[in-house]
Order: structure tokens, then C-alpha cells, then sequence
């Protein structure tokens, strides 16, 4: 899928971590404790960290005005009115969020392979999004989610047998218009499935389902 698609919103090339990340996070209590833990201050430190980078400046202080406890996470960057996706890294792994929203505010700005580095002239118009990861749990199968409430991760085997993952967070099959078996679909094509998608293709699939706090600040 092109980069200019709302549908490649998070590639998986982009995403580190592992599948089996589900299991753990429900070991350490992630699925029992949906919180408000997503706080606008973090939309805020992620401008601050990419100018300071942007301008060679010293990094901003430590925040204060968030938790520093360990989540799973996604910074996404939007450009102008239309709100054209800049840039978007995350990781499946617990981080520290301080040290978390640091390192992928910068990632997603400079790093996202289908997009060349920001600059400071892209600066003033942009939109920053986090997203916090929790509440994960294995899928029975390739439908079990349900729209607007999960994001999913997928893993499968390529025609030639090698194991492809791929993401959506949860707010991207909406944006499409989307349903299930559309969001399927499109994320095995942006995973590297290139032969033809039917029913058997899609019972291999071992899905991962999580929700998310979205915050956004322009």
C-alpha cells in the first residue's frame, strides 16, 4: 500500500517489537488496567523534543507532568489541513514514557522510510498524535475485534514462507471505511502479501488484538 494512504498509517516495517508481547503484557497487568494515562503534556514534549532537534539545541527537561511508567507507544505526525500523514514509529515494547516519547517523537519525524526527513519548514504546520498501547489479547481468529474499539497486529506466513507482520492502530479502519474483512485485507497487503487474499489466506493469520489512548495537538 503507497505511503499517501491513510490505510498505511503505521507500516510494520516501522513497528518493533514482538508477537508475542500479547502474552506478556497480560502477565504484567497491562489488560486489567485501562487508565488515562495519554495526557496532551506529551503531545506538547514530542513539538518540544523535534525542535530542539531540528535546531541543534540541547534536549527539553525531563516532564514532570506525566507518568514515566512503562507502556507500549506510537508517535504519529500529520502536515497541513488535510492533515497528510509526515510520519508515524512505535514500538509494541513496555517503554519508559519519557524516555519512550524521546526517542520515537524524533523517529517518526526523521526515520519513517516512506517519507524524507522533516525540516524546519514543515515545523509550524504540524500535527502530533500519541498513542498508548494497552489491553492486549490474543484473538481467536482473524475476526475477533471488533471496529473502533481494537487496534490489531497480525502475523503470517508469505507465499514464500516467511513469517510478515503488519499493524493498524485502532483508529485507521474507521478513518477508511472500512470493515473487518477490508482491514484484513489491507493489512495483509501492506504486510508483503502479494498473491490473491480469500478465506484460507485469512485463517492463517494469528491477530493480536489491544486498544489505545489517543491524544493529538496541533
Amino acid at each position: 500500500m503507497c505511503s499517501s494512504d491513510l490505510g498505511a498509517l503505521h507500516s510494520e516495517s516501522q513497528v518493533q517489537g514482538r508477537m508475542a508481547s500479547g502474552s506478556r503484557h497480560r502477565e504484567n497487568g497491562l489488560e486489567a488496567r485501562k487508565q488515562n494515562i495519554a495526557k496532551h503534556d506529551m503531545c506538547y514534549f514530542c513539538f518540544d523534543v523535534l525542535y530542539c532537534h531540528l535546531y541543534n539545541l540541547q534536549p527539553p527537561q525531563v516532564p514532570t507532568t506525566f507518568s514515566n511508567a512503562e507502556y507500549p507507544l506510537f508517535v504519529t505526525w500529520k502536515i497541513g489541513k488535510d492533515q497528510k500523514l509526515r510520519g508515524c514509529i512505535g514500538t509494541f515494547n513496555e517503554m519508559e514514557l519519557h524516555h519512550g516519547l524521546r526517542e520515537y517523537a524524533i523517529t517518526s519525524a526523521m526515520k519513517d522510510s516512506r517519507f524524507s526527513p522533516m525540516s524546519r519548514e514543515e515545523f509550524p504546520g504540524l500535527q502530533v498524535s500519541v498513542s498508548i498501547l494497552c489491553n492486549f489479547e490474543d484473538g481467536a481468529d482473524f475476526s475477533d475485534w471488533e471496529l473502533g474499539t481494537h487496534g490489531i497486529r497480525i502475523e503470517f506466513l508469505s507465499e514464500r514462507g516467511n513469517k510478515k507482520t503488519a499493524t493498524f492502530l485502532p483508529e485507521v479502519p474507521l478513518a477508511q471505511g472500512w470493515d473487518k474483512i477490508q482491514t484484513i485485507d489491507s493489512l495483509l497487503r501492506k504486510g508483503g502479501w502479494r498473491g490473491q487474499v480469500n478465506q484460507d489466506v485469512r485463517r492463517q493469520i494469528r491477530l493480536v488484538r489491544y486498544q489505545s489512548e489517543l491524544v493529538s495537538v496541533s
